[in-house]
Order: structure tokens, then sequence, then C-alpha cells
């Protein structure tokens, strides 16, 4: 396994010379007279499974702990670093766990609330001491709004619709009456909610004809708050028919959004390493991540065809990298680590999404800790931040902006016979008239010039942060919690109202221009 260092390049590429390291300017154009779209901060989303350590030991340690601080068993550090985050929704309680949850287990006194057994990861015995209160009340913490996962693969609609009035309703009814009985008189007003969970798969290995009635069965019955926003279950990756027959089936009066999801996985039958991968492992990582790109891409023009107003929204509510978990641990608790790779893969992901912002309205990183491609990682009283952690705060400036449209001529990242397209870039103005680039250079070898040239603005100056590291393999650790951390950029040039700027080997950059 080859660790590529950047130190030992620099080195070699010295030796052999310029010519080597010389290359082509990589020319973007961007509008910043043709802007009508708004990135969605709920682009910026993020998804809390019962699975492994993501709310056991990750959010929750429980009301009893004497060990790490906590505000009725959720971690106070953990609230602190997603308010940071800006985390702007949180999807719960599953994945595959949501249909087979059943809320009402999750009520009531914590000593009186019955048992089950999470059949999709590890077969380890729920307590449900972590309940809808617990959840909700978290998200006021965080200041995220929730995202409701709804059972419907072994549920049933009276089930669904007491819960949206549950949470919801705010008159006299019997589940209005039962919340305040466990302590809370007001409503949440949960507006984000979804109808299933992969119903091609975990949810009830359905075919999307059948699951466009059940979801027109459901959403029918589903009165909550005004602006309730429905979600169907949507695609897996390229399962086009689904969207198609999804868009076609359910009346948009009532879909507000229809699912996709993709994970940046090489092999499902053979992941690889999170940490000790080679450079070949690494391209085949970016290629499935940027091929985010034409799943959005296609499905939008499925959505299109239907929606031509684009009313209803694509939710990529899982996304990130995917690998064999930590050698040693729970084989179903899904823990990885977290490399400069990752940080790679949320950037240009980001990009992708925020270009997209017409048609992609929200989307949720899978998932928030110890599961996946984690922003945090805990271990008892120990936390740490992830490089895709890092990625997503410099990337938050986008949230609400609106985007400036670019056309982009890039260089290559070449692998042997392959090659991928080396700089990713999104562009946005805020309501205080600042105007952010985020750009992401995924070769690991060789840097990239860069050249902005704004139609319709002229900037005086600009700022930036980076995010790089020695390696690709580098990662935060418990021993070294920011060996990983972004750092100031000053290597840009504003002249005669264009922007210039190298991007180093796989590195992350946020730039404000005044």
């Amino acid at each position: 396994m080859a660790v590529i260092n950047k130190s030992v390049i620099a080195s070699v590429l010295m030796l052999i010379g310029s010519s080597v390291t010389a290359q082509t300017v990589n020319h973007i154009s961007v509008r910043s007279t043709d802007n009508k779209t708004k990135i969605s901060k709920h682009i910026y989303g993020h998804f809390a499974e019962h699975l492994g350590r993501c709310i056991y030991g990750g959010f929750y340690v429980g009301e009893s702990n004497k060990k790490v601080p906590h505000v009725n068993g959720i971690r106070k550090d953990v609230v602190e670093a997603l308010k940071k985050l800006k985390v702007p929704n949180l999807r719960w309680p599953g994945g595959c766990f949501a249909d087979t949850y059943h809320w009402k287990d999750g009520i009531g006194p914590k000593a009186d609330r019955p048992k089950m057994v999470n059949v999709w990861w590890s077969g380890v015995t729920e307590d449900n001491s972590f309940g809808t209160h617990d959840f909700l009340d978290m998200c006021e913490l965080i200041g995220a709004d929730p995202y409701l996962a709804g059972n419907v693969g072994s549920g049933t609609v009276a089930e669904f619709t007491d819960w949206v009035q549950y949470v919801s309703f705010d008159g006299s009814s019997p589940m209005s009456s039962l919340r305040a009985k466990n302590g809370r008189e007001k409503p949440w007003n949960v507006k984000l909610w979804g109808v299933g969970n992969e119903a091609w798969g975990c949810g009830g290995n359905m075919v999307p004809e059948y699951y466009a009635n059940i979801y027109r069965q459901y959403a029918t019955f589903m009165k909550g708050s005004k602006d309730m926003f429905r979600i169907a279950s949507g695609a897996n990756g390229d399962d086009y028919h689904w969207t198609e027959v999804l868009m076609r089936d359910i009346p948009h009066s009532i879909l507000d959004g229809v699912a996709l999801h993709h994970y940046a996985v090489i092999d499902w039958s053979k992941k690889g390493p999170s940490v000790e991968f080679s450079e070949e492992i690494y391209f085949k990582s970016m290629k499935a991540a940027l091929r985010m790109e034409e799943l959005v891409s296609r499905h939008s023009t499925i959505m299109d065809k239907y929606d031509p107003q684009k009313k209803v929204a694509l939710v990529v509510d899982e996304w990130g990298g995917w690998y064999d978990v930590e050698p040693g641990t729970n084989p179903g608790f899904l823990y990885q680590q977290n490399t400069m790779r990752d940080a790679m893969i949320a950037g240009l992901t980001l990009n992708i999404f925020n270009n997209h912002a017409d048609r992609v309205r929200i989307a949720n990183l899978a998932q928030t800790i110890n599961v996946l491609q984690s922003v945090i990682l805990t271990d008892e009283e120990k936390m740490l931040l992830t490089p895709t952690f890092h990625v997503m705060e410099m990337y938050n400036v986008h949230q609400d902006a609106t985007l400036l449209p670019i056309t982009i001529t890039t260089n290559d990242y070449v692998f042997k016979e392959e090659k991928l397209p080396a700089v990713s870039i999104s562009a946005s103005v805020d309501a205080a008239n600042l105007t952010h680039v985020t750009l992401v250079n995924i070769d690991p070898v060789k840097s990239q010039n860069i050249s902005l040239a704004f139609f319709g603005s002229v900037y005086k100056t600009a700022t930036g942060r980076i995010l790089t590291s020695g390696a690709l393999q580098d990662h935060n650790t418990f021993k070294d919690p920011e060996k990983i951390k972004p750092a100031t950029f000053n290597k840009v040039t504003v002249k005669n109202g264009e922007v210039t700027l190298t991007v180093p080997p796989f590195s992350v950059i946020s730039l404000e221009l005044k």
C-alpha cells in the first residue's frame, strides 16, 4: 500500500524539474448577474439512525452519566459542535431502523418502555430510552429542524398519523393530551416527514407501483402543520424507473419531495479500508462520489418532465463514503475512520448539490456520529471533529445564499488509463452581498492553477481558508484530534477583476470576496 505524502512528492518534483509541475490553468467563469436560485440550507442536513454508537454513546449518554457533561442525557460537546456546523435538519430514527420502529414504545416513563431487537444492525437490544421527546428536544438545543422518517414497512396508517398529531397538533385531541401527560404542552410542529425508507429494500422490498399507492394512502391522512413537507421513499442510485413511477403516479398536491440514496462505494462486496488505502482505491472512491452528478442530473430530468416548475424537491437524504469497518469493531456498527479522502467526497458532493439547488433542496450526510462518514467521533468522554466536519463548516456560508452559475474548464486527474475532472467548484452570494467560492482539487499529486473571471461583479479583496494535510490517509485521532483542521489561506490574487490562486493536491478551499 502506497501512502501519498506531500512532502515526499514535493521533493521528487523539484528534482525532476519545473516542467512536470507546470499545469494548464483551470478557467472558471462565474455569472453574478444571473442569480435566481437559492441554495437551501437544508442541503446541509445530517442523519442520525439507531445504529451502532450513533445515538447511544454518540448523541445520548443517559441522564445518570457522571463522566460526560450533558443536558438530560444529550452530550453538551456534541450540541455545541453541531451548532457551529449550523445543522439545518436532522433525520431520525432511520434508515432501515425506521420501518421497524414503533414510536409509542419511546414515550412515557423510561423505566416502563418496552425493549426491542434491532434486527438490522447486529441484533442488539434497543431499550427505547432515547425516543421522540429526547430527539425533538435535542433538535431544539442544536437549532435543527427535525426530519422524522415514519414506519411504513411494518407500521400502519393509524400509527403514522397518530405520530403526526402527537408532535404537531396544537388543539385538543387524544394524542396532544398524551403528549402533555408526557411533559410537553406545546407541539414541536414537525414539518419534514419521510413516508417510509428504502421501500425498494429494507423498507418492504416493494415495487414502485405498489409503493406509490401506499404513499398516496399514507399522505392522504397526514394532517399536521400547514407547511408539512412530505417526502416519498425514492430511488436507489440509478433506478430511474422508480423516480418515473413516483412522479407519474403520485399527485403532486401530496408530494413535496422524492428521495435518492447514493454512497461512494467502490464495490459493495469489498468496500476497502477506511485508512490503509492505495491511490487506486482512492481514484475509484472519487469516481463513485462524482457519479452523484450523473444521478442528480438524470433523476432531475425525469422530474422535470412531470414537474417543469420544479415544485417537487429531489431529497438526497443518504450520501457519503462507505468502507469496511475498523478492525476489531462490530461489523454491524459501521464504525469507520475519516480521512482526507472523506474531505474530498464531502467537498465535491456539496458542490454538486449547490450547483443543482434548483432541484436538490434537502440532503443528509450519513451519518452524524460514529457511523459511516461521520462529522464527529466519540469515545466515552472524548470527542473529535473529522475532516468532513471541517468541510461542512467551511461550506455553511452557502446556506440560503443565492447560487452563482459557473462554467468551468478543468484539468484531469489521471490514473493509469482513466481520468476524472480534477477541480470542483460552487459559488454563491449571501444576504450581506458577500460572495463565497468553494473549490476542491481531488488530484493527489498535482496542484491546480485557478483563474476565476466574474461577470457582473468586480472584487477588490479575497480571503480564504484551506483544509489539507500531508497525506491522503491522514485523519484525526483522540490522541491527536487537531491534526487536520482549517487554516488561513492567503495565496490568492485579485487583479483587474480576475481572481487567481493555486489549489494544492487533495485540498479544499473556501474564499470570501469583497
